[in-house]
């Protein structure tokens, strides 16, 4: 009975000290005992679950998996964001979900390098089965889509959602090979290449204007942007615009819920940012030729993070990082990417831009020669580092009401990639 009694205490200390101090910031690992953790200085920044943690309460959360993108991967990210608050599926149990049956999903991935350069496409197919598994039956359509600017890329080109050289485990699995099988099996999931209309300027749907195209707005913001975003129509008739949402010819008007954004870009290095990572990849979203290369030169003034909050935030940011390309990006070669074999995601695109850098990214570019690593470090704050760009977008997020954080200690890493 004393046995007893003493247990019961412990537990209810336990209980009356978590609703004292709340949710805290801590690195949940099954392999780090006490031990590890006291003699891996490299792990400092974390906590692990048997360490009492401070209370300050942590702002954004990571979750990190091992995946080689062909096994379950995606299915054990959700259930990891499930388990810690952070639900994908939109019901009426959990109306705070991110992901509702009906929604039109668009998966921004990048496609303008073939090999390893772009998402891998076993990834791409897990978070499309993903949202076609939604429990209440997915009604919606699914369009994966994105801007190579008709320049650039591997063949000089722009992008292509049909490379011949394609990063998945299946060389030859193109992003529309993805797609047509899910077509096949009777799916609402179409692919889009921006590139076919990246010159074209057009009007919103509310003008009368129906053409495929990118809508450019006069005003150029203090970080040298001039915002602009596609506008296109289906293959299966459905009006997007990036900005305003769904355009209902009925009503006319559109349904801005309704459109939902997950971010899925390839961690790899970048010549002139130095880091590409879930808010450079929106680079993707504007047309640079209709704005005279005005937006990727606004990229190291905090441009994308100026995009993301005058056309549309992703819900979720879900990391590429099963290969990295840690040199010689945004390029990267089935002969020069390391395979990692993880993803990541966050509500938060520059908390897991900051994590990803920090110890996936820098830690493989310091093994190049060079020392480019260095300048990928996001505590950075020189000009041209990737540090200082970073943090000028998340300033953009925050003049917009947005939650972003690069404080570490504000960081919450759910990392169940260690097991």
């Amino acid at each position: 009975m004393k046995k007893l009694a003493k247990k019961q205490v412990i537990i209810i200390t336990a209980l009356i000290l978590f609703a004292v101090l709340g949710t805290h910031r801590i690195f949940i690992s099954s392999k780090l005992s006490m031990g590890d953790y006291q003699h891996q200085p490299e792990l400092e920044h974390y906590i692990p679950v048997e360490v009492a943690a401070d209370t300050t309460p942590y702002v954004s959360a990571v979750f990190v998996e091992s995946t080689n993108g062909t096994d379950n991967g995606v299915d054990r990210l959700l259930s990891s964001m499930r388990t810690n608050g952070v639900e994908f599926y939109q019901s009426s149990a959990f109306p705070n979900g991110l992901i509702a049956s009906g929604d039109v999903v668009l998966i921004k991935i990048n496609g303008q390098w073939a090999e390893r350069g772009g998402t891998n496409t076993d990834l791409i197919r897990g978070v499309i089965q993903a949202i076609l598994n939604h429990p209440g039956g997915f009604r919606g359509e699914i369009i994966v889509a994105d801007n190579g600017q008709a320049q650039f890329g591997s063949e000089r080109r722009g992008g292509s959602l049909d490379w011949a050289n394609a990063n998945s485990a299946d060389r030859t699995q193109s992003v529309m090979n993805v797609i047509r099988s899910f077509q096949a099996r009777g799916h609402r999931v179409t692919g889009v290449l921006w590139d076919d209309f990246t010159a074209v300027k057009v009007s919103e749907f509310n003008t009368g204007d129906m053409t495929d195209g990118f809508v450019v707005e006069d005003t150029i913001r203090s970080t040298g942007l001039e915002i602009s975003y596609p506008k296109f129509t289906t293959e299966y008739g459905t009006r997007v615009s990036f900005k305003e949402g769904i355009w209902n010819v009925t009503s006319r008007s559109y349904d801005s819920d309704r459109l939902k954004v997950i971010n899925m870009p390839v961690l790899k290095s970048h010549g002139l940012f130095q880091v590409t990572a879930a808010v450079k990849n929106y680079m993707g979203v504007p047309s640079d030729r209709l704005t005279s290369r005005r937006s990727h030169n606004s990229v190291g003034r905090g441009g994308m993070g100026t995009l993301m909050a005058e056309t549309r935030m992703p819900v979720l940011n879900i990391l590429d990082m099963i290969w990295i390309g840690p040199d010689q990006g945004p390029r990267s070669l089935y002969t020069t990417a390391v395979q990692i074999n993880k993803i990541s995601a966050s509500t938060d695109p520059v908390a897991l831009d900051y994590w990803a850098s920090k110890y996936i990214l820098m830690p493989e570019a310091a093994r190049f020669p060079g020392g480019r690593s260095r300048a990928m470090n996001p505590d950075g704050t020189d000009p041209g580092t990737f540090g200082h760009w970073l943090r000028l977008s998340m300033d953009e997020l925050h003049r917009a009401g947005i939650t972003a954080t690069m404080t570490e200690s504000e960081i919450l890493v759910i990392d169940n990639s260690r097991r």
